[in-house]
């Protein structure tokens, strides 16, 4: 499946001042498959190392530095003659600190050798971050990789010129359906395979439950045992959070008597390992927007759309027809996609609880309110309250309609959220 990351991986391969690249992110995103891949189609050779329990290349590592004498046991130890320039050198679910250091012999120097590491857990590499290293997130599939999937190339780009030209879509009504496929399936690379091969539903929730017990499992980590349930209540409250009118997490969901300093620990290693994506309150705007926001008021989402699907036990029928649903689907959508894209989430709530969903700020500092209205001709006062207290220059407002600009206001149909991350510079 086409990802956008090989773009990346393409302009790492011809950097003049090429490092040893580590791939981080959530389990399951495709960071094994989309590298194999790169390597497979733009390399000769490639040369592979599962590090897990590899103790032949820690003792490798542990011994060796120079290249010149590393190349050689490498190249013995995966039976794989490691050249220059034609071999991609592919080291995954990297970890352990003996490993790591071994992946930046390939840093300290110029030279042509082209390594990629693959990483799960944000905790693993941070400790190891050094000049000897690039560093590159990889996410789950965004709504356009989706469409790529499932042939729909076409569908994406006529949705890319409606936004860039500011026109109506041609295809709005296709687009919309699948983009309520993609909030049903995600953008796990397994279940969006499963999809497009067909399989039932069923089939697609049963990966979708294995994946989450498998990010539930990465609490395991934490090193206060304590943190498990409570990271493991967190988690499963999410659905319950992002259904209430007032989104804010409230701590009571989680059980009688409990209070946030118990959680503090445990919801920033979700947030920091990207299981879990948070958004502050804010309740003024002056730039940065992050000296403004709350600490004790914020939002957690999924960082997968077919996660929260799954733990609302969802058809097509049911998110068609139950608008909590659906408003906490497109909020959660919008949170990742916004994140994904390189952007810190905040969301404005007034004195007089005029909320707008989103508030953004993009590397040139302007700001950009994003408010939802799921209703076909919904009133929604509060983006409008806003913008008379901050102007702005540009201003969203989300719907299930077509393409269109208002009062100074582009109003943008749920499936183009992905077009947004040209606003990030």
């Amino acid at each position: 499946m086409e990802r956008k990351i090989t773009k990346f991986f393409l302009k790492w391969k011809t950097d003049l001042i090429r490092k040893p690249l580590l791939v981080f992110g959530s389990r399951q995103v495709g960071k094994t498959y989309s590298v194999v891949e790169f390597g497979q189609n733009h390399y000769q050779k490639i040369a592979y190392f599962n590090t897990i329990d590899n103790t032949a290349l820690k003792d490798i590592f542990k011994r060796v530095r120079s290249l010149e004498r590393l190349v050689p046991l490498l190249s013995e130890l995966c039976e794989v003659e490691i050249e220059p320039e034609n071999t991609l050198l592919i080291f995954d679910n990297v970890g352990e600190e003996d490993i790591v250091k071994g992946i930046k012999s390939f840093g300290y120097v110029q030279n042509n050798y082209h390594v990629i590491a693959i990483a799960s857990s944000k905790e693993d590499i941070i400790k190891y971050r050094g000049e000897e290293l690039q560093y590159k997130l990889m996410n789950e599939m965004d709504f356009e990789e989706f469409l790529w999937a499932c042939h729909q190339k076409e569908v994406a780009e006529k949705i890319r010129y409606a936004f860039d030209n500011q026109k109506s879509c041609a295809v709005h009504t296709k687009a919309l359906s699948l983009f309520y496929d993609y909030l049903l399936t995600g953008g796990l690379p397994e279940v969006v395979c499963s999809y497009v091969n067909g399989e039932a539903i069923a089939y697609q929730r049963s990966i979708q439950e294995r994946i989450f017990d498998l990010y539930k499992a990465e609490l395991t980590r934490t090193q206060n045992l304590i943190d498990i349930p409570r990271g493991i209540e967190v988690v499963d409250s999410i659905c319950q959070q992002l259904y209430k009118d007032n989104k804010k997490f409230q701590y009571g969901l989680l059980g009688f008597g409990k209070r946030a300093k118990e959680y503090e620990s445990v919801i920033q290693y979700l947030v920091s390992n990207q299981l879990l994506y948070r958004s502050y309150k804010i309740t003024t705007i002056k730039s940065p927007l992050s000296s403004c926001r709350e600490i004790d008021s914020f939002k957690l989402y999924y960082p997968d759309d077919g996660l929260l699907s799954c733990r609302y036990h969802l058809t097509k029928q049911k998110l068609l027809a139950d608008e909590n649903i659906k408003l906490a689907l497109y909020e959660n959508h919008i949170a990742h996609t916004l994140m994904e894209a390189g952007y810190s989430l905040y969301y404005y709530q007034s004195e007089g609880k005029a909320e707008v969903n989103f508030v953004i700020q993009n590397r040139m500092g302007r700001v950009i309110p994003i408010e939802i209205a799921t209703k076909t001709g919904s009133k929604v006062k509060s983006l409008s309250v806003f913008m008379k207290r901050y102007p702005v220059e540009d201003a969203y407002r989300i719907t299930e309609n077509n393409f269109t600009n208002r009062k100074g206001v582009h109003y943008l149909p749920i499936y183009a959220i992905f077009c947004l991350n040209n606003l990030i510079y």
